[in-house]
């Protein structure tokens, strides 16, 4: 299966339907009276985490996701359809980010968590809601509220308790193997894990759950190599694992190995860099690994660290390594991530502010309102009659517009644009 961690998609919840304007025609009752019904409520789009997921490859291929609108509403009071819902799976650790912004808006980190990424338009009243003891048949109906298109960033963030990591080929991949059951790819040439492997290892009655890592090399968080592309699964974790080559047979230095990990860490964000870490000096059964480590280990403990010796080929040092990093994540604090399952439990949808608008003079006689206040109005109202204008103006009127045109020197005739539409300005106010 494809590993993909990120993707780029655009929603759209579904439009409400719209109310429409219809009188009784019944025998033997000459005033029927009003009775156009409400539309029905548009579709949300909701993302859920499901248990059963580990890639967002389902959503690579189609990028733009749109919910049904909701159904016009019919004479006799008939209210309209409400639109279905549309739910995109996704795997548990995935985090909901606005595409623009990169402000994060759902982390979605229990089975069955939902997030109502857009939200379902309201419908539009028919004419009989608006019906009163002083307005007893109006001729004018109310059109369902629109929706936008919200462009969202899904990010998959593995959720495992260790994270190992280290310069490529230093031996994560045999590690994950040899304390789990876990069956990466192993080869002896740089970036052979192309994709991160979790592995749940077992210490008598308790167990962890380990990632490995791709490898890091120096600029990983500008993009060099392939671990810059999944720095953020590392965020997930609650210790790391650092594996250095003792072999002898590399050229590089590895306590320059070990700062230059550091300081991508560091460099990608203050959490990963303050995450405890135990180095793991691999491939101490090599002739040539007794000298390094005798000249590391202290320069590690030095600094505060744990070290271990081990051989990931061989077992050699790890029942050592494997109880400790266990007794580790019992000091630690626990996860605050969830791992049982919500009961569908939901993130709630935040809208952007509706009550903001703005006017101001653009030239001689123009005159321009905006803010998603006026722009709403407009755009749930039928411009083609005339009844449903007046009750525009009125509305203008009730939130300010009009007292604020007049402030700004706004005269009978005018132009006033509003939502790309043009309205010739009238101080009259209709009944």
């Amino acid at each position: 299966m494809q590993f993909v961690d990120q993707v780029d998609i655009i929603v759209k919840a579904g439009d409400g339907g719209n109310g429409i304007v219809a009188f009784r025609r019944e025998k033997y009752i000459p005033r029927g009276g009003p009775a156009g019904g409400n539309g029905g409520r548009g579709g949300n789009i909701i993302i859920k985490a499901d248990a059963d997921l580990n890639t967002l490859v389902d959503l690579r291929y189609k990028k733009h996701y749109k919910a049904d609108r909701g159904g016009h509403g019919g004479p006799n009071d008939r209210q309209g359809k409400k639109g279905k819902d549309l739910t995109l799976r996704v795997p548990v650790g995935t985090v909901v980010l606005d595409a623009e912004s990169e402000r994060m808006l759902a982390d979605l980190t229990a089975n069955k968590q939902k997030y109502v990424a857009a939200k379902g338009g309201e419908g539009g009243r028919g004419n009989a809601s608006f019906a009163t003891s002083t307005q007893q048949t109006p001729k004018f109906a109310e059109r369902g509220e629109p929706t936008d298109e919200i462009a969202l960033r899904l990010e998959l963030k593995l959720l495992a308790d260790v994270g190992l990591i280290g310069y490529p080929s230093v031996g994560k991949s045999t590690l994950i193997s040899k304390i789990s059951a876990a069956k990466p790819k192993i080869a002896d040439y740089p970036f052979t894990t192309l994709v991160p492997n979790l592995g749940v290892v077992k210490v008598e009655h308790k167990s962890f759950v380990v990632a490995d890592m791709p490898g890091l090399i120096e600029g990983a968080h500008q993009g060099a190599g392939l671990g810059h592309l999944f720095l953020r699964h590392i965020e997930r974790t609650r210790l790391l694992v650092h594996i250095i080559d003792v072999s002898g047979y590399t050229e590089r230095n590895p306590m320059q190995d070990f700062d230059s990990i550091n300081d991508e860490l560091r460099l990608h964000s203050d959490r990963l860099a303050k995450l405890p870490q135990i180095v793991a000096l691999n491939k101490a059964d090599m002739s040539d690994a007794g000298a390094i480590i005798e000249k590391l280990r202290p320069e590690l403990e030095s600094i505060g660290l744990e070290v271990f010796s081990i051989s990931a080929l061989t077992g050699q040092g790890l029942p050592p390594l494997v109880y400790r990093i266990m007794e580790r994540l019992e000091e630690l604090a626990p996860s605050t991530l969830q791992d049982t399952e919500s009961d569908g439990e939901v993130v709630r949808f935040t809208a952007e502010p509706a009550d903001s608008w703005d006017a101001h003079k653009v030239g001689d006689n123009e005159y321009e309102v905006d803010g998603r206040a006026v722009e709403m109005l407009v755009r749930r109202t039928d411009l083609s009659n005339e009844y449903a204008l007046r009750r525009l103006h009125r509305q203008f009127d009730k939130i300010g517009v009009i007292k604020a045109l007049k402030k700004l020197g706004v005269n009978e005739g005018d132009t006033v644009r509003i939502y790309g539409i043009e309205f010739e300005y009238t101080d009259e106010i209709y009944g």
